[in-house]
């Protein structure tokens, strides 16, 4: 197939780890190589962020194209919406300038969603779109903090009527979308995220904490990811408090994330508030924030650490955990979302109440206090992980959808497909010809 993915504002080039800068990209990122690993021609369409990018990237085989819609610098998300009109014609007139027409496009975020329906509609191209967060959830958590503007539910509402497949990422998505958008459960599919398996395995605990520098003498708690408010990374400092006051554990917390390498309150302002509140708790010095890091050491901090944590107020999906889980480490995870999807209470890992630190801290002092309980729900992760969340697993679940909705059969030769596509490009230029 050729398959046509829209990503307006997370690059699948992107470091991971900024605020706009996460899951989204991760998912584009390794759904493309994936699909391209399996034969297909993939095409990955993102906003041209910065003035020295070349016109289209190669990425592993994948060709990334940069839209140029809106000034090529760096914005937050919530700026983006009035450049999507010129997202969608650059969009639609790349498609009718190709000599191959798409079979299908997967739209990633209701922007990519907006700017793909004009191509949907001109050139008859099924649209398969994935929300990653739903703006009347995010709404009902984030309140006034919300940057988006009320439209975006009316176009979030457009695009489940209007596309031929919306992948929900967990069962909680499913029912979001059931509750708040009235979708026909049969044009759901739920695909979760996954992992990449070249990138994420066990390792032993004492070879990475000499590599990090970290002490053998201490219980090290990791949380991982974009250090936003939402993320919930005050409720593991205030946990790592009470761990440490009333439970006398030798626990220290490692930050992994933020918008450089290095962690300043300027670049991520979100750091100056939590070392604020561990000193507020008066564990100031037991808690690091290591910075961002490139995706080829993460292994090594998962490895390093005896339970990742992550205690956001929601999650559409929430990547991190299964990374965890494939280093074969405990996770805690807030009980919401797609966590409470992919972690096993008492058996991965343990899920808590969001915003309860107290409820966290016990958690951590039941693995502090037995590690081979760790180490069992680790194995048992790391097992749950590679038989549900690889991103070969993932891309072959989409593989199927795409092949649905183009209406290619899943076991047509090579032959016949050319054969067919040649057959949709013939249908095509005649209703064209007709319009005109």
């Amino acid at each position: 197939m050729k398959i046509a993915l829209v990503s307006e504002h997370a690059s699948p080039l992107a470091i991971a780890g900024g605020v706009d800068s996460g899951g989204q990209n991760i998912y584009v990122a390794n759904v493309a190589r994936q699909l391209r690993r399996a034969g297909h021609d993939v095409d990955v369409f993102t906003r041209r962020d910065r003035a020295l990018l070349p016109a289209i990237s190669d990425m592993d085989g994948v060709r990334v194209i940069h839209v140029p819609a809106g000034p090529p610098t760096q914005m937050p998300k919530e700026a983006l919406l009035p450049y999507m009109p010129a997202f969608a014609d650059f969009l639609l007139g790349f498609c009718r300038r190709e000599s191959r027409p798409y079979d299908v496009i997967h739209a990633n975020f209701f922007m990519s969603g907006l700017a793909a329906l004009k191509a949907k509609h001109a050139q008859r191209i099924p649209l398969v779109m994935t929300f990653h967060a739903l703006g009347k959830v995010r709404r009902l958590h984030q309140g006034a903090d919300d940057g988006f503007p009320d439209e975006r539910f009316a176009i979030e509402e457009q695009l489940v009527r209007e596309s031929d497949v919306v992948i929900a990422e967990c069962p909680q998505d499913a029912a979001d979308l059931r509750e708040h958008y009235a979708v026909d459960p049969s044009r759901v599919e739920i695909v979760p995220c996954g992992f990449d398996t070249a990138e994420f395995a066990p390792m032993e605990r004492e070879l990475a904490r000499k590599i990090l520098g970290w002490p053998n003498d201490q219980f090290a708690v990791l949380q991982l990811g974009r250090i936003v408010r939402r993320k919930g990374i005050d409720n593991v400092v205030r946990a790592l408090a009470l761990l440490r006051k009333r439970r006398d554990v030798n626990a220290h917390l490692y930050v992994v994330g933020g918008n450089a390498d290095l962690p300043n309150e300027i670049a991520t302002p979100e750091i100056a508030r939590l070392r604020g509140v561990a000193a507020e708790c008066g564990v100031a010095e037991h808690v690091t924030f290591v910075g961002r890091r490139g995706r080829a050491q993460l292994r090594q901090y998962y490895g390093a650490a005896d339970v990742f944590v992550t205690t956001p107020w929601y999650e559409p999906f929430g990547i991190t955990p299964l990374e965890a889980m494939a280093c074969a480490r405990p996770v805690i995870g807030a009980d919401v979302g797609g966590i409470r999807y992919s972690v096993v209470d008492s058996e991965t890992g343990f899920l808590v109440p969001p915003r309860d630190p107290m409820a966290l801290a016990e958690r951590l002092a039941q693995l502090a206090a037995d590690p081979t309980l760790g180490a069992r729900m680790g194995e048992a992760g790391l097992a749950r992980a590679h038989r549900e969340f690889t991103w070969a697993h993932v891309a072959a679940q989409l593989e199927a959808v795409y092949r649905r909705v183009a209406r290619i059969p899943a076991d047509l030769p090579v032959t016949d497909l050319r054969r067919e596509r040649a057959k949709k490009q013939q249908r095509g230029a005649r209703a064209a010809a007709g319009r005109v």
